[in-house]
Formats: structure tokens, sequence, C-alpha cells
């Protein structure tokens, strides 16, 4: 009788360790459907033993030890990461997230929020061909001017040519009865203002096509393509080719053609933008031709020079001389407009190019991490909203629009250009998860996640193929030395949208970082616990489940 009670005794335990085995959370050595890695295979967990059933709160804790287990230990390297849920609210995990870090390119969610606030998603740039002179015979007694407001894609990503938008201009001064102009070809930048190249960008990437200048007027942005190909003869310097063939940029080629193995290689470098081209070291003779794409030193003048020459061809005679105008202070034709009294000298329209609708533009900022593209749109909010189109005068407009209407502080969002190229951005993980909650309460949330790139997809993000992930999770991807980022949206497996946000800075590898990332998104595609998504249209927001 004493040890049938002694058993009685132990039995509530034993029901206990029971109920424990078969409902509590799997051991680390074996965490079931809830702890695969990216990597593991699907079939694989579907031959596994049979997966308990877990409570909510036990879901979240294996999340959030296996997220904390993807978190390497590297050295110097630092992790800021945030994972909530939009549809419920609560924190699903957090490590590091509050801490200020470098956020790259996922400085351009920022400019993607504010541009959609400021400008909305139908805005359009105009672009003008003026004449401040009279036609007189045929003959227009004054100048062309190309008078721009910021758009940055006049070139052949959204048309069929390069000058598709310039022939089109040219057309419309056949139709204006022109055969000469007695003037110059005027490209007016002045709309924006400040440099063209923004504070804290690094100068040994002023050379490359992702740090091209920003004014207002672009053309081809910014960049001109240039072939170096070995010399017929022995001994005789390579040919040095552009694309498009405009007399815009110098050289000083001092490289060689040679029969054997060049010694040194070839080399083309400049000391800053505007200075010459140097073409050095050698070439062998019926080698390859060596490409590269270099920025242009003044955006007007690029446009001008463009439109001067498909002027020519059409067929008009062109007396002066390609030029630009960079600054309202250097006498824009458009802002003299008011002073002139005189009939003859008033500025005339003589046709508009209207740009694509901003969407787009926003796909190419997003999708291809396009810098040109993301401070143009930049300088864009800084004119409309108080009138200052530059560098600053856009990161402070957004700035305010974080604080006042965001809600979020320096603290956590602090732009200071619109790509995230320029030394001084800081963000944290918090502060991108907060960027991105608002963004989803907004009119213009669908416009927003249609603009970022998917996971499983070769023109998207082109990465986290077959994982949950793979056409499931949007995001925008940030990669500069020594630093990678991943912050977007991911449903999981149940259809619950999680916000999430991952920083890394010290990384010795952006591609490792990146694996790391990878495995993240794919745990959270596969995150597994009660959600009934609302009915089309319905708020999804809700109490978290606690059972």
């Amino acid at each position: 009788m004493k040890a049938l009670k002694a058993w009685w005794w132990l039995l509530p335990f034993g029901v206990a360790g029971i109920v424990w085995w078969i409902f509590g959370p799997t051991p680390p050595q074996d965490a079931g459907a809830e702890g695969i890695r990216a990597e593991t295979p699907l079939a694989a967990v579907a031959s596994s033993r049979p997966i308990p059933v877990l409570r909510a709160p036990d879901r979240i804790r294996l999340l959030k030890r296996d997220l904390q287990a993807l978190i390497p230990r590297w050295r110097s390297a630092e992790w800021g990461i945030l994972v909530t849920s939009l549809d419920y609210g609560d924190t699903l995990f957090a490590h590091n997230a509050q801490a200020l870090l470098t956020p790259a390119s996922n400085v351009k969610l920022i400019t993607t929020v504010a541009a959609l606030h400021f400008l909305g998603p139908d805005f359009r740039y105009e672009t003008f061909l003026l004449r401040d002179g009279p036609i007189q015979d045929g003959h227009l007694r004054g100048n062309v001017v190309l008078y721009g407001t910021g758009d940055p894609g006049i070139g052949d990503r959204f048309f069929r040519s390069e000058t598709e938008v310039f022939e089109a201009f040219a057309d419309a001064l056949i139709e204006e009865g022109v055969t000469v102009i007695e003037g110059d070809v005027i490209g007016d930048g002045s709309f924006f203002s400040g440099p063209d190249l923004a504070p804290g960008w690094d100068p040994l990437d002023l050379n490359d096509w992702f740090a091209a200048p920003v004014s207002g007027l672009g053309y081809n942005e910014n960049i001109l393509t240039l072939r170096v190909a070995p010399a017929a003869a022995i001994g005789v310097p390579p040919t040095v080719e552009t694309f498009p063939d405009l007399p815009l940029l110098t050289f000083n080629n001092h490289a060689e053609t040679v029969a054997g193995r060049p010694r040194p290689f070839l080399w083309i470098d400049r000391e800053t933008p505007s200075s010459a081209i140097r073409v050095e070291g050698e070439m062998q003779s019926g080698g390859r031709d060596a490409w590269r794409e270099m920025t242009i030193p003044d955006g007007p003048l690029y446009a001008a020079s463009a439109l001067a020459e498909v002027i020519t061809a059409r067929g008009i005679r062109v007396v002066g001389a390609p030029r630009s105008i960079r600054e309202t202070v250097e006498g824009s034709a458009v802002t003299r407009k008011m002073a002139w009294s005189s009939p003859d000298q008033r500025v005339e329209i003589i046709s508009v190019h209207t740009s694509p609708p901003l969407l787009e533009y926003l796909n190419v900022v997003n999708r291809l991490s396009h810098n040109f593209y993301a401070e143009s749109i930049l300088k864009t909010i800084g004119r409309v909203a108080n009138g200052d189109g530059s560098f600053t005068g856009g990161a402070a407009a957004v700035r305010d629009f974080l604080a006042t209407e965001v809600g979020i502080s320096p603290a956590q969002l602090r732009p200071v250009d619109g790509s995230g190229l320029a030394e001084g951005n800081g963000a944290s993980a918090a502060g991108f998860v907060q960027l991105l909650a608002y963004a989803a309460g907004t009119s213009t949330w669908e416009q927003f996640w249609s603009a970022l790139p998917e996971a499983g997809r070769r023109s998207g993000l082109n990465r986290m193929y077959r994982t949950p992930a793979a056409r499931n999770l949007r995001a925008k991807t940030g990669t500069i030395e020594g630093v990678s980022a991943l912050s977007g949206m991911v449903r999981s497996a149940t259809g619950e949208r999680l916000l999430f946000s991952i920083l890394s800075n010290g990384v010795g590898s952006t591609s490792a970082a990146k694996g790391v990332e990878n495995r993240i998104g794919a745990r959270l595609a596969a995150f597994d616990r009660p959600f009934t998504p609302p009915p089309d249209g319905a708020d999804s927001t809700t109490t978290a489940p606690a059972g």
C-alpha cells in the first residue's frame, strides 16, 4: 500500500512529462518543422517523424531560438535585427534593434516612402524645349534651351533609343519652320541647386556609374561608355572610343599595343570627374577590347551636346555651340523670363516631354538599386517640399517627414542622401520596421510593395530559391564595403505578414552576411502559428493569439 501511494504521488509528474514530450518544444538537436534550416529539402521534412503541435507562445520561443542561432559570432561584426507581426503588432524577435548602423542602400526605402508621400505614384517629370528669340524666315534668332526639372529617365532605359526624346524635340523645331539656330543649344539644369555630387560620397567612387552627378537636367543616366581597343600595329597606342560619340571627355593615352603578354595590364582612371582620363599600360595585339562606364562631370552639357547632334542630323544648322547652365545665378533663361519686356525676348515653349510615372522610376530605384534615380528623386522632394532642390534640401525634407509624419526620430533613421552611398547615413532595424509599418497603413502601400524586389526571381531579389521565402518575401538589399542589409516583409506559413530588418556592419564578407539574411528570411517564411487572414479589404490588425 505504501508502494502504491508512492506511485500515485509520482503520477502527476509522469503525466506532465508525457504531456511535455508530446506538446512541448522540441529539443535543439531536432527542431522539427519550425526549426528546419533554409537548405533542408521539403521532402526530407515531409518524411520526418510526426511534428508535435505547439502552442503560439512555444512557436515564438522556438523562432527566437532559431533566429538567434543564425546570427554568426564574427569578430568586429555588429548585427541589428527586428521582426514584428504587421497583423498582430507583437515583436517576434529583436537583437540590437535600436543600434544606429550604416544601412547602405536600405536608405532607398526611406526615399521611396517619402517620394510616395510628397509626389505620389503618378507624378511625372516635364522637360521643356524653349526658345529665347523670334523665328524669322526659318532663322531662330536666339538660343534653343533644354530646361529640365530633374527627370532621370531621359535615355534608353524607357525609350527605344538614347536619343528618342531629343528626336521628338528636333521634329518640333522642324514643325516650327526652323532651319537655322543662330544662337547656342543650352542645357539648363538650374531647377536643382547646390553641388551635383552629394557631400559624403567617397572620392574614389566618383568615376563609377553608381556615383553619377545629379542636376536638374541629365541624359543617359549621366554616364558614358568607353571602349579601348588594341591597335593594328605593334607599338601604337590603342584606340579610344566613347558611346555616345560626344566630345565631352579628354584623354591622355599613354598605353601601348604589344605582341606578347601585357606588362603591366591596361589601366583606365582619372583623379576627379573633371580631370583628363588616363589610359596607361599595355594591350595585347588581337586581344579583347576593354570596356568601362564612367561618369560625366556636367549633366546639362551632356544633354545639350546630344540634342545639338540630333538637331544637326535632322538638317538644322546650329551656328553656336552646346553649353550649360547649372545654377540660377548663371542666367537661366526661364528665371529671366519675368524680367523681359520685349515680345522678341520672351521665352516660348516649343515642346514638352513628359516622363513615365514615378512608380516606374521607383521600380528602378529598388529593384536595380539605382543611385542616380534615387538622388534625382531626393532632390525633387526637396524642391517640391521646401523649394530647395539640393541634396541637403531633399534630406532635410525627408528627415522632417520622418519626424512629423511617421514619428521616427533621427536616433532611429538619419538619412543624409537618397541612395545610401554617403557617409553619415544611419539607421536602426527598429527604425526601418517602423517605416514599413507606416507605409503599410498608407493608401500607396500596394505601389510601394510592388516596387520591392521579390525573392526567388532573377529579375528581382535573385536569392532564396527553393525556400518558403521564394515568390513570397519582398525586401530591399543594401551593400557597401563591410555592410549588408535586407529590410522588407514576408508572409509566414499561415499567411501572417511579418516585417523585418536585418542590418550588419563590420562584416568581412558581405556575401556571407547575405547568406545569413537568406536563412533568416526562409525561417520567417516557415514560421507557423495560428492565423486566419481577414477578408479582402478588411483590417488585418488583431490581437495576438495567446494559446
